[in-house]
């Protein structure tokens, strides 16, 4: 045991000795949270800007424009016909409703109509708007009915509906899907530096055995075994690190919410730590050099990446692609990680966990296989 802890602090020496490899190891994966804030940083002050325009000019029409007014996080403007054209194109506002002549008449008709909304930038802009928009509608139409299309009758109904007795109150709902969003991006990036960082390390042991440390080791009582466990141990501690200093910054730095527990988001990546150490080892043993190394991870980790949804939602890939992500360890710690932040319960996950699991046994297990089979540990060709 004095052996191996000699050695890991030992590579821990040489390794963080060089300012490079701290920039790689340890701030890196801050470029994560840096890019989830670019995509997702600016969404929480987002409001829409709305223009009304009333060729009707009847109570009703007042009163649901009144209404839309109300309405958080949409600045509505009343706009003239020429007004609204220029402001759509120039983008000063996202969209329009135009209350043409015959709206109020259709309310009491009951067949709501003559409302129309434009906006250039589609549907992912209005749809809020027209939902509530369309449910009022609804509600007045529901008043014109029970009146039986009589003006008089509706105007004392509507009345009576605003002052009514009782009451309903709102809470406001605190809107996490952007935190989730974030985590999510940020997550995905830190997968990736993770499988590359571990890599990295992994390669010590060849560049040992080129510069012939590794050999001038092996002449000490030291013996191979306690230099692939110091070096594993070494890869695992730093893939720690770099997993639980980039959840502390998200939660700590940046006040994001991950939507989960810390200490669940922290199993699910010290999980996928074991993984990438495992994988990582399996790479070495099926290499002759570091140059192979280099090739075969690049080979294995990018491509791997990007199908399992580290970049992107799974969801907007190709049928195809999305059964090849269901083998990938990436896309089971992603998936794990956002049931958690649905609120799944980890003892519901409990098949999740044992798939990371079994990534990390299996990739252990071929790495020693392989580095006993061809004795890759105590020669170097």
């Amino acid at each position: 045991m004095k052996n191996v802890l000699w050695l890991m602090k030992k590579t821990l020496t040489v390794t963080f000795k060089s300012k490079k490899n701290i920039l790689l190891y340890l701030f890196m994966p801050m470029i994560g949270i840096i890019v989830a804030f670019v995509a997702y940083g600016d969404q929480n002050s987002q409001s829409l800007s709305i223009g009304i325009i009333d060729h009707d000019r009847q109570p009703i029409t007042a009163e649901t424009i009144d209404y839309l007014k109300q309405m958080d996080h949409v600045d509505m403007k009343v706009l003239k016909d020429k007004e609204m054209q220029d402001a759509l194109t120039s983008g000063h506002i996202d969209g329009a409703i135009t209350f043409d002549h015959g709206y109020a008449d259709s309310i009491l008709a009951q067949k709501p109509a003559h409302v129309t909304i434009t906006s250039i930038k589609g549907e992912s802009v209005t749809g809020f708007v027209k939902s509530m928009l369309y449910q009022y509608m609804d509600q007045l139409t529901v008043l014109s009915e029970a009146a039986d299309g009589d003006t008089h009758k509706f105007t004392a109904l509507y009345k009576d509906y605003q002052q009514a007795e009782f009451q309903l109150q709102t809470t406001a709902v605190e809107d996490t899907s952007v935190d989730k969003g974030m985590t999510y991006t940020a997550v995905g990036f830190l997968i990736m530096i993770m499988l590359l960082s571990a890599s990295n390390l992994a390669e010590i042991i060849l560049k040992e055995k080129e510069e012939r440390t590794y050999f001038r080791l092996l002449s000490t009582p030291i013996t191979a075994k306690q230099f692939m466990i110091a070096n594993t141990l070494v890869n695992l501690m730093v893939m720690i690190v770099q997993a639980m200093l980039t959840l502390l910054i998200l939660t700590k730095g940046f006040d994001i919410s991950l939507g989960v527990v810390f200490w669940k988001a922290a199993v699910v990546m010290i999980l996928f730590a074991l993984i990438s150490v495992g994988l990582s080892l399996t790479i070495v043993a099926f290499s002759g050099s570091r140059n192979a190394v280099s090739a075969l991870s690049n080979l294995i980790i990018m491509p791997t990446v990007m199908l399992s949804g580290c970049f992107w939602p799974v969801e907007i890939m190709p049928k195809t692609a999305q059964k090849i992500s269901e083998f990938l360890p990436q896309r089971w710690a992603l998936e794990t990680l956002t049931q958690l932040q649905e609120g799944s319960k980890i003892g519901d996950l409990y098949l999740n966990f044992l798939i990371l699991i079994a990534f990390a046994l299996v990739f252990f297990l071929i790495a020693t296989y392989k580095f006993s089979r061809n004795n890759n540990i105590n020669s170097f060709s």
